[in-house]
């Protein structure tokens, strides 16, 4: 895989954290190399790093040595700020809790990273996604008023709206019921082949992991 082809590249990273006991190392020498395009799942058990690498992948965090490169930028060498403004033009997330700010409408939440970008024509974007999403009749309705499945799929179409290179989902079904969770999924990543977009899963749901184009296992903080 060449440089060019990748999207996400991590080379010998650590993360380690000061705790009462002394120095913990969460993520160990890793190395990765995904390229665009690709669905990839991150699965382990609870507590092997997998969300620390995730945010490490997405700039959301800083490793205590090693280097990051997401879309031909090395998040390593940047500070808060740079790095919030790679995310802004590259990436997407979607979490377990939806995030969505409550005091906005659907189609409000959507259209926030496009106003935080200055891009033009936000509303009718917003509209677009939220059509695709199958809730253009709930867009004026505020996240109080919307089932959890509802939430996810407008965290869904605020994620795509920038269309992103990169989609990170973190335990996106985490909150859901399984028949809801399944039909997230299936948007997930039929969203994701419309968009051409390079999807990130961190998942514990094997089901959701052999979906994906490859699965990466992490164990006490190394892919094995």
């Amino acid at each position: 895989m060449s440089i060019a082809d990748t999207v996400l590249k991590a080379e010998k990273i650590t993360k380690q954290v000061s705790s009462p006991e002394g120095t913990l190392t969460i993520l160990a020498d890793v190395d990765l190399a995904i390229a665009g395009g690709e669905t990839v799942a991150i699965v382990g058990a609870s507590g092997a790093g997998k969300s620390t690498l995730l945010a490490l992948l997405a700039g959301l965090d800083e490793p205590t040595s090693g280097r990051v490169w997401l879309n031909g930028a090395d998040l390593t060498g940047l500070d808060e700020d740079g790095r919030a403004a790679i995310r802004a033009r590259h990436v997407g997330f979607v979490f377990q809790s939806f995030h969505l700010l409550p005091s906005l409408t659907a189609i409000e939440n959507v259209m926030l990273p496009l106003e935080l970008a200055g891009k033009p024509h936000a509303r009718a974007a917003a509209a677009e996604v939220l059509a695709q999403v199958n809730l253009s009749a709930r867009r004026e309705h505020y996240p109080r008023q919307l089932s959890g499945g509802e939430q996810q799929r407008v965290a869904i179409a605020r994620a795509f709206v920038t269309r992103p290179a990169v989609l990170f989902a973190d335990e996106p079904t985490g909150n859901l019921d399984a028949v809801t969770g399944e039909r997230i999924i299936e948007l997930l990543f039929e969203l994701n082949r419309a968009m051409r977009t390079t999807l990130v899963v961190v998942t514990h749901d094997q089901a959701i992991a052999q979906r994906c184009g490859r699965i990466i296992r992490i164990e006490a903080g190394r892919v094995v």
